[in-house]
């Protein structure tokens, strides 16, 4: 075992503070990376304030992680010392079961190794998150980073672009499709950049007016300001695609009524409370309406290669350790353009 710096919660109300955590030995198929950057997911804040239940303490958030690979097992293939590597949402899964057999380990009949606020698959040794000086990690779970991508502006790739790109992909979206995304935040900001990037005809769809302007820097071709009732009617069976962003409570058959005759909804984002779907809302349209979670690990070396070629980060403020419990609070507030990262030197 040996011991790393860590910033932990040690409650669900207290704030995150100094902590120091204990990474497994390396085996013969593990990698060490000490840790550069992470990336602060509005996920992490659900778990530490324990907003969906099940959360335990101490924890350790963070599955945006990236930095140098100082070390390797005797069996490890495809990385060396030096290499830029990063870990996502994932740790480790059954990898026998069929999903995990056809690469989409998120979705693992004995449900995946999360990366923190979780167990390895032994379901008793607690794994803990990239607001910490290293991480220790099996290859198969371990994802290259290019040297062409700012490293601390490519670690929320690890979640909010993989969540992003995996329905782009999945619902195959080609040049000249009408793809529109809800919710200019962390998730929405890395669909309108990869969806563009694709060739995609990008629509960014907010309540505030005053987000168009950096939608369209960020490559949005139009806007729809969803707080007029006419956008909707303007933009009735419009789209190929939404993918919807939005964690808090809002009308999904709204924006079903701008998806056209086969297309589809995919919903990312968590409202707190189970929302209505009005059956015509689907059966006038043959629309479907969906969800996707993160992706799998194949998959996400898959977009980091993607934004590499293309050359796509994110948008982020870095910020010390030390100013993570008043990040938690400026997230709260949509006060983040579009994601903080942080210095793990700081530690």
């Amino acid at each position: 075992m040996s011991k790393a710096k860590a910033y932990a919660a040690f409650s669900a109300t207290a704030p995150l503070g100094p902590h120091t955590i204990e990474r497994r030995d390396p085996g013969p198929k593990d990698v060490v990376i000490e840790l550069a950057y992470c990336g602060v997911c509005h996920s992490d804040i659900h778990q530490v304030r324990d907003e969906w239940g099940g959360s335990t303490f101490p924890m350790v958030p963070g599955h945006e992680m990236v930095g140098t690979v100082t070390q390797v097992g005797a069996e490890v293939k495809n990385f060396k010392i030096g290499d830029l590597a990063g870990v996502g949402c994932m740790v480790d899964s059954c990898r026998t079961c069929p999903p995990c057999e056809e690469h989409l380990e998120q979705f693992c009949h004995k449900g995946a190794a999360f990366s923190y606020n979780g167990t390895e698959m032994d379901r008793k040794t607690p794994t803990y998150g990239g607001y910490s000086s290293s991480v220790v990690v099996d290859e198969a779970f371990t994802l290259k980073i290019s040297p062409k991508l700012d490293l601390a502006a490519a670690a929320p790739l690890l979640c909010a672009g993989i969540t992003t790109y995996s329905p782009l992909r999945h619902w195959k979206v080609k040049k000249g499709d009408k793809v529109g995304i809800v919710g200019l935040g962390g998730l929405g900001h890395m669909a309108v950049k990869l969806a563009a990037a694709m060739g995609a005809e990008v629509t960014m769809l907010s309540t505030s007016a005053n987000k168009e302007a950096d939608a369209r820097r960020l490559g949005a071709h139009a806007f729809g300001l969803t707080s007029d009732d006419a956008t909707y009617k303007r933009l009735a069976g419009y789209f190929d695609l939404i993918i919807d962003t939005i964690s808090a409570p809002h009308d999904y058959n709204k924006y079903l009524g701008m998806v056209r005759l086969d297309g589809a909804m995919v919903l990312l984002g968590v409202p707190p409370e189970p929302t209505p779907v009005a059956a015509g809302s689907l059966i006038f349209g043959r629309r479907s309406l969906s969800g996707s979670l993160i992706g799998g690990i194949q998959e996400t070396q898959e977009m980091l290669d993607f934004c590499a070629e293309h050359n796509i980060v994110s948008d982020i403020e870095l910020i010390p350790v030390q100013g993570i419990n008043e990040a938690y609070e400026r997230m709260v507030k949509n006060d983040v353009r579009y994601r903080f990262v942080l210095d793990l030197k700081t530690l």
